[in-house]
């Protein structure tokens, strides 16, 4: 095969992409060897490849072809999630646009197009993850909505509710206005904003006195039902048994008294609105409190709210308190700032309200999920600095509001067979309800059509916190082959911002369901932000289109600039220079090959000792970076392996070993060099191929004539054996020799053409191991050792030894003498500056240690120069 000059990644990517597909080497399936598997964090269906997914997706990619060189079985389940809220949200925008509103439609209208937009942008992700070069299983993509998914979760709702885990509540729960369902509190984020403090007037009842409240939300008073007093506050000792009025709706509400009030805050009054805040509607329990609800499911007020009704509750806060000013019953206000709850989704302002809502216990559940974690050390979570927040989060569970006001998602299995809220059976299918409901009533000609099926769909995350375990049949089928075989998986990789929503609910239904844990290890990667530090989002403009950087670099360039700044858990400062840097390194390797395979070859030829030298010492670094690759590797630090192979291949393999062996112009290489050459190219290509691909399948098809089964992506890694920690230290003080060689040739301006002579004052007992490559790579015609110095030569010292290169007629003895002296009376006046600093008694006790110490370096450095430089002057005259 003819070999380009360029590496031409677009073709290439696609080229290799097609011959992996083809020859099915993403598929596992249950065989004698011990499985690798990894379960995709499923993206939302309708989303598109953003930089998270990049990172996160390019890791896990790394992880399971590395497995896969490794010997494992690979199994990598690809998958999305249908994730209710954003594609329901999405949907009826569609439909909006479109001149249909969804109250309009059936259920069943709906989730038609519903599906129809699934099926239409479902895919997109998962075929921008091949272009990144994913290695999935994509015979085994799932979707949280297939059939066998669905069946799962609602086997597990049924489940649960049987052991009473599962329960109907009528609650306060957080309300998205604009997606219109509930959420979980953890899907509620708080931010402080700006807001205002009211100070309120209420009249009491029957007198001209007033009592002043204080509240953030005046369009909330058309609830209010009470106003609740502290039992021991003397100042209002005397309203004991009276009412009060509330301004504008005039309603007439009692005043409670309650050690729940502060009476250092604010008035030491408090109104009770039991409808909207949660601790009010604990009040209005306890003291039996009407609940008057003031808002409608979009957060308008309904005709609870007079005049107001049908308007915005933002509107209303607005234009309710200029008329409480305008009626006199506004004292004051006061910016204040509050703590407000947002939807995560959505980004709405959560509204508390009041509904029947299904709930999970998660006291007993969550008990595993501690000790697997904080405990036993089941599961690692890497970096472990993330205990604390699982431990925060675990500790302080509250039961899971599971329930949510949407129609895509599973519907719940609750089937209602009358007009009481504990008048509802639940079970797996409308069959088996009718069943049960038949029981229940003691009336046997009860029917499907009597039964009306709970209109709430289940929370996504109830969903897919059966993931690693649905993805292999694990509910329905416990004991099938898959199950058995793949679970529980190995390695998770995903954000620390779904630490609590996903992964730590996974570890509850693993212990649950299957009796151990879902995962071992817990790969947290950071957040890619831009090189200001700021999160990356489209409203800001920084957020780099993932194809694009692809198109323009390469997907191995993009995977290596990712990588190279993805410390675990630490945020990532991404720069696009990083993803050049990515494609300089495949030009790097791409043109090392080409400069290996465009020597002649002869079998003719001995060795050359130097050369042997080098593939012994080449073999010996392998080794070393194989070590330190392995441990990178169990401690989840990606970028630091990739850096151990970035070093090895640029510094180690391109720079020294290739220097090493490359003959002389226009000479032939020896066949047995050659072939090491390969076998050593071949090596690096292993190492390389979890991080890049596609350059080193291309690389090492242009090898050699490669079978579907001598493919790279199914090579073995390198073997490791024991490293020889001597040749390599003795090998980096010949670098010093040789970078000491080629420095006096640059300021002597003496051609590498030109041989010179080296003579060697061994005080440090040095090993000559590697004085072949020193000649070879200085051009030495005789190196040779002595026991003193050598006068009238140039010379340097590597540690206590002294090298010696004695002058030809081409140096010009007295402008090198004149050079030497003026840079000598430099150094001598640098150290006297230090000297006077190191002797002012002042500075020596005011300045800190670190700065002493630096100057002490400067001293000794100086000394040493100053010996070096004088010793040369000597020889030279």
């Amino acid at each position: 095969m003819t070999i380009p000059a360029q590496f031409d990644a677009k073709t290439v990517e696609q080229k290799w992409y097609d011959y992996w597909m083809k020859n099915n080497y993403f598929h596992s399936k249950p065989d004698h060897r011990t499985p690798y598997t990894i379960t995709i964090p499923p993206p939302n269906v309708t989303g598109v490849l953003h930089m998270g997914h990049m990172l996160n997706n390019t890791i896990q990619d790394v992880l399971i072809r590395r497995a896969r060189l490794k010997g494992f079985n690979a199994c990598w389940v690809p998958g999305t999630d249908h994730a209710s809220i954003a594609t329901e949200a999405k949907v009826v925008a569609k439909l909006k646009a479109e001149g249909i509103n969804k109250n309009d439609l059936t259920r069943e209208e709906f989730l038609k197009h519903a599906w129809e937009w699934t099926d239409k942008y479902g895919g997109t992700i998962l075929e921008q993850l091949k272009q990144l070069g994913c290695s999935c299983d994509w015979d085994r993509t799932k979707f949280t909505m297939d059939p066998d998914m669905s069946a799962s979760v609602i086997r597990s709702f049924v489940d649960l509710y049987n052991k009473g885990q599962i329960y109907r509540g009528y609650r306060m729960v957080n309300w998205d206005p604009e997606a219109k369902t509930t959420l979980s509190d953890e899907e509620v984020i708080y931010e402080e904003r700006q807001g205002k403090l009211y100070h309120l007037k209420y009249q009491i009842e029957g007198s001209n006195e007033f009592v002043t409240i204080a509240t953030t939300r005046p369009e909330t008073i058309l609830g209010d039902t009470a106003i609740c007093i502290h039992p021991e506050d003397e100042r209002y000792f005397h309203l004991k048994g009276k009412k009060a009025i509330v301004p504008i709706c005039n309603r007439v509400i009692p005043i409670i008294f309650d050690e729940y009030v502060d009476m250092e805050f604010g008035t030491g009054c408090l109104k009770v609105t039991p409808a909207h805040d949660v601790n009010d509607k604990t009040l209005g329990e306890k003291h039996n409190l009407e609940i008057i609800d003031i808002f409608n499911d979009d957060a308008t007020l309904n005709s609870f709210g007079l005049h107001y009704e049908g308007k915005d509750r933002f509107v209303v806060r607005e234009e309710i308190s200029k008329e409480l000013e305008t009626i006199g019953a506004m004292s004051k206000v006061e910016n204040h700032i509050n703590n407000v709850g947002t939807s995560e989704r959505t980004k709405a302002v959560i509204e508390p309200r009041l509904s029947d809502q299904w709930f999970l216990r998660m006291e007993d559940l969550v008990k595993p999920a501690i000790k697997a974690v904080l405990e036993s050390d089941e599961i690692k979570l890497y970096p472990s600095r993330f205990n604390n927040t699982y431990a925060h989060w675990l500790n302080n569970i509250r039961d899971w509001n599971i329930s949510r006001q949407l129609w895509w998602g599973q519907q719940i299995p609750a089937y209602f067979y009358g007009d009481g809220k504990e008048d509802f059976v639940v079970a797996e299918t409308m069959e088996d309800a009718v069943k049960l409901a038949q029981e229940r009533t003691g009336n046997a000609s009860l029917q499907a059509s009597d039964l009306t099926q709970d209109a709430d769909a289940l929370d996504t995350w109830f969903s897919s916190w059966l993931w690693p375990m649905a993805v292999f049949g694990g509910i329905m089928e416990p004991e099938n082959e898959d199950f058995k075989y793949y679970y529980p998986t190995n390695d998770l990789v995903t954000g620390p911002d779904i630490l609590f929503f996903w992964v730590a609910r996974m570890i509850i239904a693993g212990y649950e369901y299957a009796g151990e844990k879902p995962f071992t290890n817990v790969y947290l990667t950071g957040l890619v932000r831009d090189k200001q530090g700021r999160k990356m989002s489209k409203s800001l403009g920084n957020s780099p289109e993932p194809l694009g950087l692809i198109e323009k670099f390469g997907a191995d360039g993009v995977r290596v600039g990712l990588l190279l700044s993805a410390a675990a858990g630490n945020d990532i400062l991404f720069d696009e220079e990083l993803c050049n840097q990515g494609k300089g390194f495949a030009n790097k390797i791409w043109n090392a090959f080409r400069l290996i395979t465009g020597w002649e070859v002869s079998d003719a030829i001995p060795q050359p000792e130097s050369s042997k030298v080098a593939i012994e010492w080449y073999e010996a670094k392998l080794q070393k970076a194989l070590l330190e690759i392995e441990d990178n590797f169990e401690k989840y630090r990606i970028s630091d392996a990739l850096m151990a192979i970035y070093k090895l291949v640029w510094d180690d393999f391109c720079s020294w070993f290739l220097e090493m062996i490359k003959p002389a112009y226009q000479q032939p290489i020896d066949s047995v060099t050659f072939a090491k050459a390969i076998e050593m190219l071949e090596a690096n290509l292993k190492l390389l191929h979890p991080f890049m691909p596609f350059l080193t399948e291309e690389i090492w098809q242009h090898i050699a004539e490669r079978t579907p089964e001598q493919a790279l992506i199914i090579a073995e890694w390198p073997k490791m054996t024991a490293v020889n920690e001597t040749l390599i230290a003795d090998f980096d003080f010949a670098t010093e020799v040789i970078s000491g060689i080629r420095t006096i040739r640059k300021d002597k301006n003496i051609p590498f053409k030109d041989t010179i002579e080296l003579k060697v004052v061994n005080a440090e007992k040095a090993s000559t191991y590697f004085d072949c490559i020193i000649t070879k790579l200085g051009n030495v015609s005789a190196l040779g050792y002595v026991s003193e110095k050598v006068d009238g030569a140039l010379s340097y010292r590597v540690n206590s030894n002294e090298y010696f290169i004695p002058i030809t007629g081409n140096i010009d003895i007295e402008a090198e003498i004149a050079k030497l002296t003026e840079e000598l009376n430099y150094n001598k006046g640098f150290l006297k500056s230090v000297l006077a600093k190191l002797s002012n008694e002042k500075f020596v006790a005011g300045a800190p240690e670190k700065v002493i110490e630096m100057e002490r370096k400067k001293e000794a450095d100086a000394l040493s120069k100053i010996a070096t430089i004088e010793q040369s002057l000597a020889g030279l005259k």
